[in-house]
Order: structure tokens, then sequence, then C-alpha cells
């Protein structure tokens, strides 16, 4: 098997897990089905993945890797803060809004675990990547001084909250736009003088 052909066949495999995992559930799903699906035989799912926990987690791990990769992409092109912040937050949301059998399946399944290793290491780069973004507005006069690490978490919360409503309360989801109105002018009315 040449590099390309395992490359496409791991992505086919990929595939068959997102729609296996979505209609199942993680606990009901199985290799076989998976390897069914993917039209593989089991044996051949085994030699990509050792079991169904490492085909979640790679799973997983690419869905994350896709938000990142795009939202990093989206940042390189963008020097003013007030654009960046809204290319995250507006990544952010709609990513979540495209991918949404995928959260819904992380929380029905696995009860919200958002508590992995890889989680916590993908939850901490993005928001570092929240308080960056804060750091070049402020140095650039566009924000306020503030605790850019603090003001990042309460960021990134938002809209991991916003993640969770996805899955327990659709009536709570908000817009990218109203999120990064929110985030930028605040609740509090300004003194025009």
């Amino acid at each position: 098997m040449n590099k390309r052909s395992a490359e496409d066949s791991k992505l086919q495999i990929l595939a068959a897990a997102r729609s296996v995992f979505t209609e199942y559930g993680y606990a009901q799903a199985s290799m076989r089905t998976i390897a069914l699906q993917a039209g593989i035989s089991v044996g051949g799912l085994y030699l990509y993945f050792k079991n169904k926990e490492d085909l979640y987690q790679t799973f997983m791990h690419d869905w994350m890797d896709n938000l990142k990769d795009r939202t990093q992409d989206a940042l390189l092109k963008l020097d003013n803060p007030i654009e960046a912040i809204t290319a995250f937050i507006t990544i952010g949301i709609d990513f979540a809004k495209t991918h949404k059998e995928i959260i819904t399946l992380q929380g029905r399944e696995l009860g919200f675990s958002f508590g992995s290793d890889f989680t916590k290491s993908f939850s901490r780069e993005r928001r570092n990547t929240i308080a960056e973004i804060i750091r070049k507005g402020t140095e650039k006069g566009v924000f306020l001084e503030c605790n850019a690490d603090e003001a990042a978490k309460v960021i990134f919360n938002m809209l991991r909250g916003f993640v969770i409503s996805m899955v327990i309360d659709e009536e709570s989801l908000f817009t990218p736009e109203k999120c990064v109105n929110l985030v930028l002018h605040g609740l509090l009315r300004r003194n025009s003088g």
C-alpha cells in the first residue's frame, strides 16, 4: 500500500467513523459497523486504529485541528485586532453550528468530557490566541488596558457555553454578531463628554 492510498483509506475510515458515531453514539458504535461503512475489513481497520477509543480520539483530534487551522488561517491575514477578535468568535460559533452532531455526540455519550489532555491543550491554545489578540489590541490603543489572560478566559468560556448550549438548550444560542458586539462594546454606557 502506497502512502497516498493509506492516507485516503484513513480519511475514508474517519468519514465512516463520523457517520457511525453520529448515528449510534460512541457506546453503541462498533469497529465492525465502522469498517462496513468504510468499505474495508475489520482487520484492515485495526491496521490504522488499535481500538474504538483510539479511532474516536483521532476523529476528535482531527475535528479540533480543523477548527484550529481555520482560525489560524483567518488570523494570519488580519492585523486589525477588532477584525481578529470578530473572526475568532465568528469562526468558532459557525464551526460549532456546522458540526453540531459532533458536539451533541460528545455531550450525550461522554458527559461533556472536555477534560482529556488533548482537549485541555486545545483549550489552552484557544485562550492564548484570544489573549494575544487582546494584547495586540491594547498595544495599538484599540482595546482598554486589561488583564489579557483573564479577558481571554471570559471570552473562551462564553464560547464554550455556546457550544454546550447547542446540546442542552438551543433557545440560548446567540449569533456571532451579538457575541462580538457584547465583547467589543460591553454593557456599560459610555460618557460622551
